[in-house]
């Protein structure tokens, strides 16, 4: 994120660049600038805007949690649908004028039409910023349209192959994004169940077979890829997709490049009543299904079982296919035995938030910093994470103080899961504070035990509260948490006056066998004298990539090490897994267990 300051001394250099790429880019500002001014203040403007220009920047996030409920998000922004659709138009519009007049004689229809489809497919991916979906589509339509002009009875899926292959070829990356793999595994269960039959059905029928047939294919990659699904989908897009494709986007398209106010009106309108019924269908609360993230072999077996389930009719017990997709749904991530627990310090960069597991209970400590006013940790990294281990609800939830890379996701998160309780040391007007259910104060001298896994409270003293002098990270929740194989010490951002403070109050039970660094590794923490009482095995610095505070300082790094301490980084490591059990303490870095060449 950048910005200008506003100085008497700034001047426009140049009005207009000319070169293509900015020229493209004018265009698509005049174009939202026209529809801010044809619907000024209208709720549903920055969507229309979306599907115009793929500018979906101003969506609230209140829209996208219904679009999401709802299966549809495919449908918001330029998405591969929106241009095949307009393509399509546009080729059935000039093959029927084609065919009527003597440039027949010279073109055929079919060809004519080809060529300005994919035109058309260009110019509108070129209207959207050329992001990667939209590059897939065009490419893909590329190569259909070389199939048609080639004059050769070419198979969709040899089309769907050289499709596939021009993409990866153009574009290696495209593999790492879920787009990916959803758009073309849509199309690949689209040919399989409905290519080579010996009749091809009634237009309805056939409609109603490929909505089934995409949502139930794509289940097992959406679960690997998200944990979630949405249960009403198949109605959802069911008059979604045909609004919003074919009358929506084509009304927007038209009424941004004409200077007619009432085309922009009526399709803003027709949004209006779509989201009306989206959102009512959103508020049930069987619509979406969530779970843990299978594993990988989980998913194969589940895509082998649809499979075998949309094969043609006739083919014998199709429904054995639902068999293969049981461990899908029911093979859950594996518990830590009673008096164990499992510790998962998450990489949410300059931040921090921990997750602790026991037999049967789960807590969260701090929510990790706020990006903007639509992403945070919370909904980014903390909420998906909880989701992909099958954490349906917190236990307990601790905000150990003020400061956003501490606190910036806990309202994502009491959104998105039920907390039993939450503690923290948050002042009184705090929107979070204020928002929670069953809050408290933390104060040293509280204690609760689960599943024989013990957890005190060592800091902030009760009198603090009334101290307004105290600064926020002085007062932030000290938790020592001890189990059968070992014990952990969280001291978020403590600073010098308040590690003197437990050494004088708690000096023995300040011994911990692994400690995550107070305030990140900043020089203002981690005195000799709490480092030599701590005296950790293991210690886990929670820090930004290349952040601007230059944590952790290599001072403190040394001081650790000079104890014999084992380092983790979470910009080096990434998440760092912690397991207290039977083979003592176990420790694993994300990118360890994930090893990718870029990390």
């Amino acid at each position: 994120t950048g910005y200008i300051r506003n100085d008497a001394e700034n001047r426009r250099l140049q009005a207009m660049v000319l070169r293509p790429a900015y020229w493209i880019e004018h265009l698509r500002e005049n174009i939202r600038d026209r529809m801010q001014s044809a619907l000024p203040n209208q709720p549903y403007e920055p969507v229309l805007r979306a599907l115009a220009i793929g500018d979906d920047s101003n969506i609230p996030r209140a829209d996208w949690d219904v679009f999401l409920r709802t299966g549809i998000t495919h449908l918001i922004s330029i998405s591969g649908l929106h241009i095949t659709m307009v393509s399509g138009l546009f080729f059935a519009f000039t093959h029927a004028l084609w065919r009527r007049s003597r440039l027949s004689l010279k073109l055929p229809a079919r060809k004519a039409a080809t060529i300005v489809g994919v035109l058309v497919a260009l110019g509108y991916a070129l209207l959207a910023g050329f992001s990667v979906p939209t590059q897939r589509t065009v490419y893909m339509l590329a190569v259909v349209a070389v199939a048609l002009w080639s004059g050769k009875n070419v198979s969709i899926s040899l089309t769907l192959a050289w499709a596939l292959a021009v993409t990866v070829l153009l574009d290696p990356w495209a593999v790492l994004a879920p787009g990916f793999w959803l758009s073309f595994g849509a199309v690949a269960v689209i040919c399989y169940a409905s290519a080579g039959r010996v009749a091809r059905p009634h237009w309805l029928r056939e409609a109603l077979t490929t909505q089934w047939a995409v949502t139930l294919g794509s289940v097992p990659l959406i679960l690997g890829l998200f944990q979630q699904t949405s249960i009403i989908s198949p109605l959802a897009n069911a008059f979604a997709i045909p609004l919003v494709s074919l009358v929506i986007t084509p009304l927007t398209l038209l009424g941004a490049v004409l200077p007619f106010d009432f085309i922009l009106v009526l399709a803003h309108q027709l949004m209006a009543w779509c989201m009306g019924l989206l959102q009512w269908l959103s508020t049930s609360p069987l619509a979406v299904w969530q779970q843990h993230a299978p594993a990988w072999w989980a998913v194969l077996l589940a895509t082998l079982g649809v499979l075998w389930m949309l094969l043609p009719r006739g083919f014998p017990a199709r429904w054995l296919g639902g068999f293969l997709c049981i461990p899908l749904f029911f093979l859950m991530p594996e518990k830590p035995a009673t008096g164990e627990m499992r510790v998962s310090v998450l990489d949410v960069g300059q931040g921090l938030s921990i997750l602790v597991e026991t037999a049967h209970h789960a807590m969260l400590y701090d929510a990790g910093p706020q990006f903007s006013s639509d992403a945070d940790s919370g909904n980014r990294v903390i909420v998906p994470f909880l989701r992909s281990q099958g954490i349906k609800q917190l236990d307990g939830f601790i905000v150990s103080h003020n400061d956003n890379d501490h606190s910036g996701g806990a309202s994502s998160i009491m959104e998105a899961l039920p907390v039993n309780w939450f503690a923290s040391s948050l002042p009184e007007n705090s929107p979070i504070l204020l928002a929670a259910k069953n809050s408290r104060r933390c104060f040293a001298g509280q204690h609760w035990e689960w599943d024989r896994v013990q957890f005190d409270m060592l800091h902030p003293g009760w009198q603090s509260y009334q101290d307004g002098k105290v600064k926020d990270n002085d007062r932030g929740c000290v938790l020592k948490i001890t189990s059968q194989f070992g014990s952990l010490l969280l001291p978020a951002d403590i600073e010098r006056v308040s590690e003197l403070e437990l050494l004088e109050k708690n000096t023995e039970s300040l011994r911990s066998d692994v400690l995550i660094a107070p305030h990140h590794g900043s020089k203002t923490s981690s005195t000799p004298e709490f480092v030599t009482q701590v005296h950790p095995s293991i210690v886990v610095f929670t820090a930004g990539y290349r952040n601007r505070f230059g944590h952790p300082k290599a001072e403190i790094v040394e001081r650790y090490q000079g104890l014999g301490s084992t380092i983790y980084r979470s910009d080096i490591d990434g998440a760092v897994l912690m397991d207290f059990g039977k083979k003592g303490i176990t420790v694993q870095g994300w990118r360890a267990t994930q090893p990718r060449y870029w990390n």
